[in-house]
């Protein structure tokens, strides 16, 4: 008997992979011709189909094609992409009302967020939040928070880091293409350090170099470079995202923190991404116990809706003059509604745990790839936040061909899948949380069909 998924008022999907026309079908076509006419060529498109349903694990386009989704619209839909508790909320809130600017005249929902943001976020400290719009937007705001509690100027980012395409985090990112090229010139101050890579580190006699001594070289550089003194704060995603879903070998961050405490210079943890149940815990940093001084979220927060924060030490966020935060759109009554019902729905289904089972199936899935292509380098990620390193030559040599193959002919049957890493060449996996694991298992049947086909 298929699985079904539904949202209140919506319709009934059942969760299965349903191919009746080509991929992309004609519906969808005929969208694109208009979409061309319309839409700035800059923005791009992944699978060219045009959803009109999703729910539960799978999207159904406009040729009533129903696509099993590893994507999530990028880690955004890990409760689903109609969660009853998202839309209930959602539509109490809109009939209330949909706006008034929480700088004008404020409103529960917004303080009904920071509230449970300082409750789930690591740490027992004191926190403050302030809510926005976008990743990017947190980002450039807790920069701003640590230059004005810290007094200093400079800001650290590793290698391989995506942070946003706003003018300073595109000066974070590290990656050119497409992020970056053509953009310039970007906000001064930045600097960046190694990561820690475990993949592609050099093997050294006793070993591959260690978490702690991959820290402590990108200390020095940032020493040499900069300073301890200069640095208002070092920003890092727990587990790199667009860089290649990199997880630095254990003892990496924790030495880190451990730096940057020693010398007043703030800690933050870029957990868009990796928040809200996707690597098995609340939050990445958590696998280590590291506990930052401030961390930035959007994505996952709000079952699709547009809604970011910075959360952190109140020391550290009270720091910012009266007016110095904010944003007309900053914390909508709608998109904070839609987080009080995502955040109600991960904890009613434990869905750090789901993260977690998802992760062993998924790296079962891969390691069986694995054993049939040479052309499976790393394997890595954690909970469901998982991808694959495409290789060819030697072992290292990566293959940004070889990983658009596997995701076109996914696509082509049915299967979302989505590529990044610095050089192109790793596969990611972000599927809903709330997928089954029947859906799964189909779905990494054509991922590995997708190799045999490609080999």
């Amino acid at each position: 008997m298929t699985e079904t998924a539904s949202g209140p008022g919506g319709p009934t999907l059942p969760q299965e992979r349903r191919l009746v026309t080509e991929v992309p079908g004609p519906r969808s076509r005929e969208k694109l011709e208009r979409r061309a006419r319309h839409v700035a060529r800059g923005v791009g498109t992944t699978l060219p189909v045009f959803v009109e349903a999703a729910g539960g694990g799978v999207l159904v386009d406009a040729d009533g094609n129903s696509l099993i989704d590893l994507a999530s619209g990028i880690a955004v839909a890990s409760v689903g992409n109609a969660a009853p508790h998202v839309v209930d909320r959602v539509v109490e809130q809109v009939q209330a009302f949909t706006h008034t600017c929480f700088m004008v005249t404020p409103y529960d929902v917004y303080v009904d967020v920071c509230e449970l943001l300082a409750e789930l976020t690591p740490g027992d400290h004191e926190k403050r939040s302030a809510l926005l719009n976008s990743g990017a937007e947190a980002v450039e705001n807790a920069v701003k928070i640590a230059r004005a509690h810290t007094g200093r100027d400079a800001v650290a980012v590793v290698d391989h880091a995506y942070h946003g395409r706003t003018n300073l985090t595109m000066a974070m990112t590290s990656k050119s293409m497409p992020y970056k090229h053509g953009f310039g010139p970007f906000a001064g101050e930045v600097y960046r350090a190694p990561m820690s890579y475990p993949f592609r580190e050099p093997v050294l006699a006793d070993g591959p170099i260690s978490g702690e001594a991959a820290a402590d070289r990108a200390i020095d550089v940032l020493e040499k470079q900069v300073g301890a003194t200069n640095l208002s704060c070092l920003v890092i995603e727990p587990i790199l995202g667009e860089g290649g879903f990199v997880v630095p070998a254990p003892g990496f961050l924790p030495r880190l923190k451990a730096w940057t405490e020693a010398h007043g210079i703030v800690f933050v943890a870029d957990e868009i991404q990796t928040g809200f149940c996707r690597t098995g815990d609340w939050f990445a940093c958590e696998h280590e116990g590291v506990v930052p001084d401030l961390v930035t979220t959007a994505k996952g927060i709000a079952g699709g809706f547009p809604l970011a924060a910075v959360t952190g030490r109140a020391e550290i966020m009270d720091s910012v003059h009266v007016g110095g935060l904010g944003g007309t759109y900053g914390g909508n009554p709608v998109a904070c509604a839609a987080a009080l019902g995502s955040i109600q729905t991960m904890r009613e289904l434990d869905l750090a745990s789901r993260a977690r089972e998802i992760g062993t199936l998924i790296h079962a899935s891969l390691t069986a790839i694995a054993d049939k292509h040479a052309s499976v380098g790393d394997i890595r990620g954690r909970g469901a936040m998982m991808a694959v390193e495409i290789v060819g030559a030697g072992g290292k040599v990566p293959d940004a061909a070889r990983a658009g193959a596997i995701s076109a002919y996914c696509h082509s049957q049915g299967v979302v899948t989505l590529t990044c890493g610095t050089y192109g060449n790793v596969l990611r996996f972000l599927p809903p949380l709330v997928t089954s694991d029947a859906l799964l298992t189909e779905a990494f049947g054509v991922v590995s069909a997708a190799f045999d086909a490609t080999a």
